[in-house]
């Protein structure tokens, strides 16, 4: 559901970073913020309630081609991750054009990885988005632990889709632009079509 500017000639995708809590969501949007240029990306918006918190901020991407001499700028968006905060995430869901699932590389959390995948699902399907049709990427965070997941296990058990996956350590950078560039690419192939 992008939104087209057309005095600015400009495309605005919306992408949502989902997963479990503390899987480094957040520490995604906060590297990639960091690392842009400032006269490329807006303010950095951290909207509170008592309990959770949702990121935001836009970026104009350089050297990603014009669409029918439109601009595209995206804004990215955390969600909460704790599962009870079910009712902001779908509101920040209104309108995706594309999710970046952010798994949680420790064998602990697979049970957290696989219950926020449901809700995913689930929330996009409420919203008439189907997974299978929607641009979409797994982050696999955390690669630096002591005894990471075997990829093929987090492969197993979260992507059914098909979905190209990426091995990340957020915290130092590693895999957040490859990531970002994914979904990107998947959704500007998405509008061209």
């Amino acid at each position: 559901m992008s939104f087209i500017n057309y005095a600015g000639r400009e495309i605005n995708c919306k992408v949502v970073y989902y997963g479990p809590g503390l899987g480094g969501k957040t520490t995604n949007l906060q590297y990639i913020y960091n690392q842009t240029n400032p006269n490329q990306r807006g303010k950095m918006v951290s909207l509170t309630g008592d309990t959770e918190r949702t990121l935001f901020f836009d970026f104009l991407p350089l050297n990603i081609g014009d669409i029918r001499g439109f601009k595209t700028r995206f804004h990215l968006y955390t969600v909460p991750g704790q599962h009870f905060y079910d009712a902001s995430r779908k509101l920040v869901l209104k309108g995706v054009d594309g999710v970046v699932f952010v798994a949680d590389s420790q064998v602990d959390r697979m049970e957290e990885n696989l219950e926020s995948m449901k809700t995913l699902d689930s929330n996009l399907r409420e919203q008439g988005y189907d997974l299978h049709h929607l641009p979409f990427v797994f982050q696999y965070n955390k690669r630096d632990t002591t005894n990471p997941m075997p990829l093929k296990v987090l492969h197993d058990q979260l992507n059914s889709f098909d979905a190209p996956e990426i091995e990340a350590v957020a915290v130092s950078g590693v895999g957040v632009f490859d990531t970002l560039k994914t979904i990107s690419k998947s959704i500007l192939k998405a509008l061209r079509t």
